[in-house]
């Protein structure tokens, strides 16, 4: 990859000085015909994880603790297959190869490693058009977050789980954004009930009160963090600022949301689901694929974007491979093996 950093391209309200300056903006994947819109959430404390009480609740949520989170921008909507087909498939270097435009971020973006051909359509013919990527593994959507990194000259990450339940809440303690009733759902969410045994295009449904679409249900979204069944424990006592996680094994991995296959409690905002071995069922492979879940169809993500950009050491951290496993196969496939 080139040295130093790639120039960011000038966005609308992408430049922020102070939490107050922080406005929506809409972000242009240079290279692509894909753009996305990003809501400032401008940080503060709240109370994570689920009360004892709480219908449907299990033991990883809890004990609830206090939590400062940092101001950040975050995706309107999850990320759509538009945007994330041209890392999957080389879109923006098919379309160079046929003298299309070139950008000065593109030296940095074509080092980024991109996944392996699929042997099946990963949409599992439930359609593309405006509809979440999907089936994709927690590694492949922090590459993606250095690809997109490389494209915008803006540092995009995952969220932690800590900013994702902050955001899903949107400043509500209720079991879902909108209140405690499931009944509610139906109007944000599509889950299980109503959903017709697929996902559906984002943004279709109500968002949660700071603007957030599809923040329960639809589909699950990556998180930075490993999945302690044990629960929160284990972080100590007292308030935490921006805690993180950090995997040190494979599994579990965990997503938030809930999704379009999924019953109302796990769409409630402290829900927490743990990747498994389960989710590459299908995938002929051997090793096994580190881009894609054969068996998570219902997985996606959704990006973020820190006010204060971390130093270009601590960025690596958000988008490397964690495992030396994964960073042998990671080297095998870049001299050209599957």
């Amino acid at each position: 990859m080139p040295a130093g950093k790639p120039p960011a391209i000038a966005v609308d309200g992408s430049q922020a000085a102070s939490p107050e300056e922080m406005k929506r903006y809409t972000e242009v994947i240079v290279g692509t015909d894909a753009t996305f819109e990003m809501l400032p959430i401008r940080g503060g404390s709240f109370v994570m994880g689920s009360p004892a009480g709480e219908a449907g609740r299990e033991e990883c949520e809890g004990p609830q603790r206090q939590v400062e989170v940092a101001p950040f921008w975050m995706g309107a909507r999850e990320v759509a297959w538009e945007e994330y087909h041209p890392f999957m498939y080389r879109l923006d270097l098919a379309l160079r190869a046929d003298d299309g435009p070139r950008f000065e971020q593109d030296a940095w973006a074509d080092a980024v490693s991109r996944p392996t051909p699929p042997y099946v359509p990963m949409d599992f013919e439930m359609d593309v058009d405006g509809c979440p990527a999907i089936c994709m593994t927690q590694f492949a959507a922090k590459q993606y977050t250095l690809w997109l990194s490389m494209k915008t000259g803006r540092f995009y990450r995952l969220p932690t789980e800590a900013e994702w339940e902050y955001a899903c809440r949107a400043g509500t303690s209720s079991a879902y954004s909108f209140g405690d009733d499931p009944g509610g759902l139906d109007a944000h969410a599509w889950y299980f009930d109503n959903s017709d045994d697929a996902y559906h295009p984002v943004g279709l449904k109500e968002p949660n009160p700071w603007g957030l679409f599809d923040m329960h249900g639809n589909v699950a979204e990556w998180v930075l963090d490993a999945l302690d069944p044990a629960g929160y424990g284990s972080a100590g006592d007292g308030p935490l600022a921006n805690p993180i996680a950090w995997p040190t094994e494979l599994y579990p991995r965990t997503v938030r949301g809930g999704s379009w296959d999924d019953d109302p409690q796990a769409l409630r905002s402290a829900a927490r689901r743990g990747s498994t071995k389960s989710w590459k069922v299908q995938d002929p492979q051997l090793p096994k694929s580190i881009w894609y879940h054969t068996d998570a169809l219902f997985v996606g993500f959704r990006v973020v974007r820190p006010l204060v950009e971390p130093s270009e050491e601590e960025k690596r951290r958000f988008w490397d491979a964690d495992l030396d496993s994964v960073r042998e196969i990671q080297e095998k496939q870049r001299r050209g093996g599957r």
